[in-house]
């Protein structure tokens, strides 16, 4: 009986498909830039701080990629505390993650030989992010099913290609834990071939950005307290 939550853990990283790169499917980054920041900037200019929630973060490049975002931008975010929380359920790719080592091949996945000798150090064991990107990403071992890990209340919440290995239940069950997590204002973002339509009634598609979504109603004050830090 005592093996069964380290057996557990063995099934569940062994069923989990980490696949990821570096600004995978770039749209979605360039939307991030165009639109969805520069309405934060206008929104948050008093308290000059963005949170963001990059679920399902499999090894890390998703959310190194937003930390590059920011950090090719200085002079604009000068000033500006950015929060990137990064979470996955599997330990192993969190650790990986954490550690920020990469082969040649992953980090030319998604990024050109330019980006690789901005951001990338050679080490003995492949290519090694930034240390300055490094410390601006929070990584944590997390379960989408349960609630969100502070702050709580998340500008941007990305989980893209996750929700589409859950089943219907666990889809519904995962929208309400992510709705609690999101700002008011706060938007969150999808894989491509996921959708909130049909899905759940806490999330509706953004009329004027396609592939975001926001919360269509409010979210109980219960359902907002967070997993201690």
């Amino acid at each position: 009986m005592g093996n069964e939550p380290a057996l557990a853990g063995c099934v569940v990283e062994a069923l989990l498909n980490n696949e990821t790169y570096f600004f995978r499917d770039r749209n979605p980054f360039d939307l991030l830039v165009a639109q969805v920041l520069p309405a934060l900037v206008a929104k948050r200019n008093t308290a000059r701080r963005i949170s963001i929630w990059s679920a399902g973060c499999s090894t890390g490049q998703e959310a190194y990629s937003l930390a590059m975002l920011f950090a090719s931008d200085p002079v604009r975010w000068r000033g500006w505390t950015i929060d990137i929380l990064a979470t996955d359920v599997s330990s192993s790719v969190i650790d990986r993650a954490r550690a920020g080592v990469y082969t040649q091949f992953e980090v030319q996945r998604g990024l050109g030989v330019k980006e690789m000798l901005n951001w990338f150090s050679e080490a003995d064991d492949g290519w090694k992010i930034s240390e300055s990107l490094r410390r601006n990403v929070r990584f944590q071992v997390h379960n989408i099913l349960e609630i969100a890990p502070p702050p709580g209340q998340f500008d941007i919440v990305l989980c893209r290609n996750v929700l589409l290995y859950l089943s219907l239940e666990r889809r519904r069950q995962a929208f309400d834990r992510l709705a609690a997590a999101m700002a008011p204002d706060g938007s969150l973002m999808l894989g491509a071939g996921e959708t909130v339509i049909g899905q759940t009634d806490r999330l509706a598609a953004d009329r004027d950005r396609r592939g975001l979504y926001q919360l269509s109603v409010p979210v109980p004050s219960a359902s907002r307290v967070s997993l201690g830090a």
